[in-house]
């Protein structure tokens, strides 16, 4: 792949879990918010990998991420629970808060946790596969700092807003993982560094208009003169833009509005402060019967989902989570392709971290 370098794996974890004990996180912590950043890249999910380190470092090193931040839970009931990250890690906040909400199921059946004052996340199936690797229902959703155009608008109001649910089957767990944006921020990240042009009705310039240059949206989101990324569905009406519109209205409700945090509009990414809020949910589908049966009516219909008839020149359907898991599987003990651009981002963060050690991994 032209313009991308191999990384081992193994290597590639090292390095990440060296530089974020060299901010100051725990020995634990790093180890958690490697394994969430590198599920990305595992995943193939290249927008939410160590692409981001840079933003990370940026964060961290600005004050707006708290290294030694204490979440606590401000609000508590049986089936749910409100935390305050105070500015923490969004990974190590969300981590906790997912284990809270499966807490809860188990106990209940249900539990639903909202975070607000946090920071970015990482990618949401992290979250919800934590809640199937219980035999549970998982669904998580978190808001951004607003990113997206709302239908017939020009300045971005809502968040990137991503939306996860998964539900154990065989022989894949069903993992569904998805922006409400037409793409996440990330992917812009990605085409400003292979300086490839954005599809059409991807994202609107500062007049709302449709624009393919991925660094103009990006300057334009980062200056706040307009523009951003077009809802799910695209701009206008005419594909259902107005329908990914309102599940990024959703996500802000759930994760924002309950939470008593930020919606995307005020969520800012500035020295100090961000704001960003997540929202999990376990459910024990035990409450509705025979757990063993449940599954396997899941198992069934995706099975027949994958068996249906084929589009001309097509061999496969394929259900969610399924090409995540045989990449990861196929990557655990191999290699990642890495950006040469983020490659270089990452040895300067290491230089500037005086982590010698950490740019030897790199190729």
């Amino acid at each position: 792949m032209s313009g991308y370098r191999q990384i081992d794996t193994e290597k590639a974890r090292q390095f990440c879990e060296t530089l974020f004990a060299a901010y100051g996180f725990s020995v634990e912590e790093s180890k958690t918010i490697t394994d969430v950043l590198l599920r990305a890249d595992l995943y193939g999910i290249e927008s939410h990998g160590v692409q981001r380190l840079v933003r990370y470092h940026d964060e961290i090193t600005s004050g707006q991420v708290d290294v030694k931040a204490c979440p606590q839970i401000v609000h508590d009931t049986k089936i749910s629970a409100v935390i305050d990250a105070n500015k923490a890690m969004g990974q190590l906040a969300s981590v906790s808060a997912m284990k809270l909400a499966i807490e809860k199921a188990r106990n209940s059946g249900c539990g639903m946790v909202t975070v607000r004052n946090s920071n970015h996340y990482g990618i949401a199936g992290y979250y919800t596969n934590m809640a199937a690797d219980e035999d549970l229902i998982g669904i998580s959703s978190t808001n951004t700092e607003a990113i997206c155009v709302p239908t017939f608008g020009s300045q971005a109001m809502t968040g990137t807003n991503a939306l996860a649910l998964a539900m154990p089957a065989d022989p894949f767990t069903f993992s569904y993982d998805a922006s409400t944006t037409v793409v996440p921020r990330g992917t812009l990240e990605v085409f400003r560094k292979t300086g490839q042009p954005l599809p059409d009705q991807w994202a609107l310039d500062a007049d709302g208009k449709a624009c393919t240059d991925a660094a103009v949206v990006i300057d334009n989101i980062i200056a706040k003169v307009g523009g951003g990324i077009a809802p799910l569905g695209g701009m206008g009406t005419l594909n259902g833009g107005h329908k990914g519109y309102g599940l990024s209205i959703i996500v802000d409700l759930f994760s924002a509005v309950i939470s008593g945090g930020l919606t995307s509009n005020h969520v800012n990414r500035k020295p100090g402060h961000t704001g960003i809020c997540h929202y999990f949910m376990a459910i024990d589908y035990a409450v509705f019967g025979d757990k063993a049966l449940i599954k396997a009516n899941m198992s069934k219909f995706l099975q027949e989902l994958r068996d249906s008839k084929k589009a001309e020149g097509q061999n496969r359907i394929y259900t969610h989570g399924e090409k995540e898991t045989e990449m990861m599987m196929s990557r655990l003990k191999g290699q990642i392709p890495v950006n040469e651009k983020t490659l270089e981002e990452m040895k300067k963060i290491a230089d500037s971290l005086k982590l010698p050690e950490a740019s030897l991994l790199l190729p």
